[in-house]
């Protein structure tokens, strides 16, 4: 490097080039995949050389030189000639509108299930559920408007959410059918 450095003579360059050109050539081949444009890199990276040597101090010259490869390649592939472009096809693609609509029928069926599974429940199961829940009622409120003792609408409540959940599940497995839920 010294003696090319003093010198500018290419025959020099040449022959340390040359005892390391299969290094060179290697990444090249590991980069592009095409032996003829790795041979064609190879010749680009001597020409490269003949500047980068002048400019930089190299202690390590094969170490150096293997990052120079590396990095040649890499400029190579990302240069605009060689990214490839895929066609994009905006029917493929799913519109806000749809995946809001998907959400909204995938809630209505959930209804329909959970209109259904109550159907399953007693009538004080039943009756107790949507006090609960949909009403908003505590359990001093459901049993003072049911009749019922309060521990029987906490039981109601319970077992009711129990036996919508198995029927809900049942559903979403298709195995759910009108017999097919459980009361207690």
């Amino acid at each position: 490097m010294a003696l090319y450095k003093q010198s500018d003579d290419m025959a020099v360059l040449g022959e340390l080039y040359q005892r390391y050109m299969d290094i060179v050539y290697g990444v090249c081949l590991k980069y592009y995949k095409e032996p003829e444009t790795a041979k064609d890199s190879v010749m680009q990276i001597f020409e490269e050389l003949v500047s980068k040597l002048k400019r930089h101090d190299v202690d390590n010259f094969r170490g150096w030189l293997h990052q120079v490869a590396k990095n040649h390649c890499l400029m190579q592939l990302r240069t605009p000639k060689n990214l490839k472009t895929v066609e994009f096809k905006t029917e493929l693609v799913q519109s806000e509108e749809n995946v809001h609509l998907n959400g909204v029928l995938e809630k209505e069926e959930n209804f329909k299930k959970l209109e259904y599974c109550l159907g399953t429940l007693t009538n004080e199961q039943r009756e107790a559920i949507k006090l609960f829940y949909l009403e908003g009622k505590c359990y001093n409120e459901i049993a003072e408007t049911t009749g019922q003792d309060w521990n029987q609408v906490r039981s109601f409540i319970q077992n009711g959410r129990r036996n919508l959940k198995i029927c809900m599940e049942r559903q979403e497995s298709g195995v759910g059918s009108r017999e097919s839920g459980v009361r207690d």
